[in-house]
């Protein structure tokens, strides 16, 4: 499955590249798309009173009379409504389709039809009016379901905001990559069931375009997901730190500390203030324990038992000692030989940084420090990047893009359509999620999975990445009902699969 994805000034120059290389003119690429779609409408609509396709002036537009045409040729009773005239190539497909096209504007539908939505597509960049957003009122009010030519009409392709108004559609037709706005929300709402079809731009002419958007699923990151070798031994598998809250506070770290366990660190340890030690010892087995207050504790954990992997945060506190112990940790030294390759810095450990940006991103910055990976939530996000967080022109996709460069650090800006980014520009959405996962708790688990990961020595974006599905495949199967406890059980049958899924792809 592809998981590159390209924005629509991407895939404009992805046709470019496929008709310079051939055998597909760009006619024939818009045949081969008409063709898909009109496939998807035979198969999922065969008793359809009737079709109406939608056609905008452009190439989508050009595709909806490729579609119209086949569909009269298969004996559909279809309807042709035009806004403006076709140009290029949209011209040739509308001269070689049988249905008169009707003006837009004059638009009606009855009950049992279906819409065929190739009006605008994801190269929209203005808001949506006129008779357009007519069409989209009647289509709603009468309930039909519609097929979107590449993106319904009012989607943005790069952002997936609704410019205006926007179709609602229940199947949505794109080609030889979805682009971010079938990803991120609302856009993801509108597209209904995405059906990505071939039309003849091949795998080597997305690769000429050096694609730094993905979609998140595990062909991104599973040649570095972690597999214990035959002779592994605890230390070898990773040992990840958790700094744990005052006495009334625990329970985030161990939550955090549970799930790093349960994802493959070969040893866990709890990091605990004195005055929280009881607490914490009377609910842990095999998850060790360690007094730390102090900077000077923390250097000493690092230097006695080489730890690989820590976690800043959860249940912490916000102030002057959380800051502290995270540069404490950015200072360390990264790399083999007992060197710290990460820190996980989520909740409290965000937000103490509210007012001390430039050191913790000074701190990321040096040439030698751990990998640093923040996990912040919508509210967490503007307490660090506020002008970002602001910039109404940035999509969420940009936004978590500028704030890992800014940072220096691997992002993974939180939410229902999650992004992670990292530092030299690439980035992920991801897809998965499930609304179970809004529960209190459900982030300490996630910084879990990721410093477990980065221990075992994936890279940091691959890290985030592999965590953020992992976390959100568990909740999405474990369903309704869940709670945060539940989580760290649920990844056993998501991590026996992808470490069978890696043992295959190496055979």
């Amino acid at each position: 499955m592809s998981h590159e994805l390209l924005s629509p000034s991407e895939m404009a120059e992805a046709d470019r590249l496929a008709i310079a290389a051939g055998p597909f003119d760009g006619i024939g690429l818009m045949r081969n798309a008409g063709a898909a779609v009109a496939a998807v409408v035979l198969k999922r609509y065969p008793n359809a009173t009737r079709v109406h396709v939608l056609c905008g002036p452009g190439n989508n537009g050009g595709d909806g009379y490729v579609v119209a045409r086949l569909l009269r040729e298969s004996a559909v009773d279809v309807s042709v409504w035009a806004s403006g005239s076709p140009k290029g190539d949209a011209a040739l497909a509308a001269s070689e389709c049988p249905v008169e096209a009707r003006p837009l504007s004059d638009f009606v539908a009855e009950m049992g039809s279906v819409v065929v939505d190739a009006v605008y597509g994801a190269g929209l960049s203005k808001p949506l009016s006129g008779d357009a957003a007519k069409v989209i009122d009647i289509a709603a009010e009468l309930n039909l379901p519609v097929v979107a030519v590449d993106l319904p009409s009012g989607v943005s392709g790069e952002s997936g905001n609704v410019l205006g108004k926007a179709f609602r559609a229940r199947t949505t037709v794109t080609f030889a990559r979805k682009k971010p706005g079938h990803l991120l929300l609302p856009g993801r709402e509108l597209c209904g069931e995405i059906v990505l079809a071939d039309i003849g731009i091949s795998d080597s002419v997305v690769a000429q375009l050096e694609p730094r958007t993905f979609e998140n699923i595990p062909a991104l990151w599973l040649g570095r997901f972690p597999v214990p070798a035959v002779d592994a031994h605890k230390y070898k598998r990773g040992h990840v730190g958790v700094f744990s809250g005052g006495p009334s506070a625990t329970g985030a770290a161990r939550l955090s500390a549970l799930a790093a366990a349960r994802s493959g660190a070969g040893a866990v340890t709890l990091l605990s203030p004195a005055n929280a030690i009881r607490v914490n010892a009377a609910h842990l087995t095999s998850i060790m324990l360690r007094k730390l207050d102090t900077v000077a504790d923390v250097d000493e954990f690092v230097g006695s038992r080489r730890p690989s992997a820590f976690v800043l945060g959860p249940g912490f506190g916000i102030g002057e000692k959380t800051r502290e112990f995270a540069l404490a940790v950015l200072n360390g030294a990264r790399g083999q030989d007992g060197g710290i390759d990460g820190l996980v810095l989520d909740a409290d450990g965000v937000t103490s940084f509210r007012d001390a940006t430039d050191a913790l991103f000074e701190a990321a910055s040096r040439p030698s420090a751990p990998a640093l990976v923040m996990t912040p939530h919508d509210g967490e996000f503007v307490r660090l990047f506020s002008d970002i967080a602001e910039d109404k022109d940035l999509s969420k996709l940009a936004k978590a893009r500028a704030a890992a460069e800014r940072a220096n650090a691997t992002l993974v800006y939180k939410g229902a359509d999650t992004v992670i980014a990292a530092p030299d520009g690439r980035a992920a959405i991801n897809d998965n999620g499930a609304p179970w996962l809004a529960t209190a708790g459900s982030g300490d688990v996630l910084s879990g999975i990721i410093a477990a990961l980065l221990a075992q020595g994936m890279p940091a974006f691959e890290a985030a990445c592999a965590a953020v599905w992992i976390h959100a495949e568990a909740g999405s199967r474990f369903g309704p009902g869940l709670i945060a406890e539940d989580l760290p059980l649920a990844l056993v049958p998501v991590l026996r699969e992808l470490v069978e899924s890696r043992g295959k792809a190496a055979e």
